[in-house]
C-alpha cells in the first residue's frame, strides 16, 4: 500500500513508519525537516517538504495525518495557541486540498485528535457517543481538526477520527516527562489526584492504526485509549512503585495555575474514556492495565 503520512518524525509516527516499512508498505513523508525522516522513519522512506510537490497524479491508497506541534511543551502563551492551532488545522486543510485536485483519491483518511475534545468532565464515563464539555482551549481545538478532517468524507474517502489519550513509550511521550522527577523522588499526585487520565501504550495506538487501513468498515471517530483510564493518583503510585521511588510531594493545583496558566487545565482536569467502538468491534489490547505497560517501558 502506497501511504502518505504527516507527523512521521514523532513520537507515534516514527514507530509506526518502521513497523508499516515491516509490513511492505511505501511511505512519503511530509516533514519541515526532510533531511531526518530516513534517520527517524527508515532509510526506504521517501520525504518531502511540501504538499505542493505532489503531481496530480500521485496515488496514495491511504493518508495518515498525525501532524501538530505538543500540546504541552510549553505555556500557552497568545502565540503558541496559534502555533498549536496551524500545526494541525492547517495541515490537514492541505490534505483536504490535495486531495480534492488528485485525480485518484486515496481510500482512506486517518487523521489523529485527542480526548481533550470531551473537556473535563470529572468521573463521567465517556464514549464516542459522549457529548463534548465546551470549557476550553483543548477542546476548541480538537474539534476544529476533526471538522477540517471530516471535509475528506464529501470527496468520497472513508475518514477515521482517533482521540488519543496519554500515550505510553519508552523513548518520548508524557513519561519522558515524569521520569525525571520520580526518579529523584520528586514525584506526587497532581492537585487532588483525582482527575482521570486516559492512556494507551504506543504499540496498540499503532495497531489501531494498521486496523483503520485495512478494515473498510471502520470509520467515524474512535478513542484510542485502553480500556482502563486512571486517576493522577493511580498512576503516580503506579509509576512511583515500578521505578522504587517515594511519591509525596504533590504539586498543589495553586503552584500549576501560577507556572503554566491556561495550561494546567490538562493536568488538573480529565477524561474518563472508554474505547466503546473498539470494543464492539472486539479489538485486543495487548496492553489493558497500566502496570502491564509500565513493565513494557520501563
Amino acid at each position: 500500500m502506497n501511504i502518505l503520512i504527516t507527523g512521521g518524525t514523532g513520537f507515534i509516527g516514527r514507530k509506526l513508519c518502521r513497523s508499516l516499512i515491516n509490513k511492505g508498505h511505501d511511505l512519503t513523508v511530509l516533514s519541515r525537516k526532510p533531511e531526518t525522516v530516513p534517520l527517524l522513519c527508515g532509510k526506504q522512506v521517501q520525504s518531502i517538504d511540501n504538499l505542493d510537490k505532489l503531481k496530480e497524479t500521485e496515488n496514495f491508497k491511504a493518508i495518515i495525518n498525525l501532524a501538530g506541534e505538543g500540546i504541552a511543551d510549553t505555556r500557552w502563551s497568545k502565540n503558541r495557541k496559534k502555533i498549536l492551532v496551524n500545526s494541525r488545522i492547517n495541515i490537514t486543510e492541505q490534505l483536504i486540498a490535495f486531495i480534492n485536485r488528485v485525480q485518484k483519491k486515496p481510500s482512506v483518511l486517518i487523521s489523529g485528535s485527542a480526548v481533550g475534545y470531551y473537556g473535563n468532565q470529572g468521573a463521567t464515563i465517556l464514549t464516542e457517543k459522549s457529548k463534548a464539555f465546551n470549557d476550553g482551549f483543548a477542546h476548541q481545538l480538537c474539534s476544529s481538526w476533526e471538522t477540517s478532517a471530516q471535509k475528506a468524507e464529501n470527496l468520497g474517502v472513508r475518514v477515521c477520527i482517533l482521540r488519543t489519550g496519554l500515550v505510553i513509550g519508552n523513548d518520548g511521550g508524557f513519561l519522558a516527562k515524569m521520569q525525571p522527577a520520580f526518579k529523584l523522588g520528586l514525584g506526587g499526585k497532581v492537585g487532588n489526584g483525582q482527575q482521570w487520565m486516559s492512556w494507551i501504550h504506543r504499540s496498540d495506538l499503532i495497531r489501531i492504526i494498521e486496523q483503520m487501513l485495512n478494515s473498510i468498515e471502520m470509520k467515524g471517530v474512535y478513542n484510542g485509549t485502553s480500556p482502563n483510564p486512571v486517576t493522577n493518583l493511580m498512576l503516580t503510585k503506579c509509576l512511583a512503585k515500578k521505578i522504587h521511588r517515594p511519591a509525596i510531594l504533590p504539586v498543589p493545583a495553586i503552584v500549576l495555575k501560577l507556572m503554566l496558566g491556561e495550561m494546567a487545565d490538562l493536568l488538573l482536569g480529565g477524561q474518563r474514556v472508554i474505547p466503546a467502538r473498539l470494543q464492539e468491534i472486539n479489538f485486543q489490547f495487548q496492553f489493558n492495565t497500566l502496570d502491564e505497560a509500565l513493565d513494557d517501558v520501563l
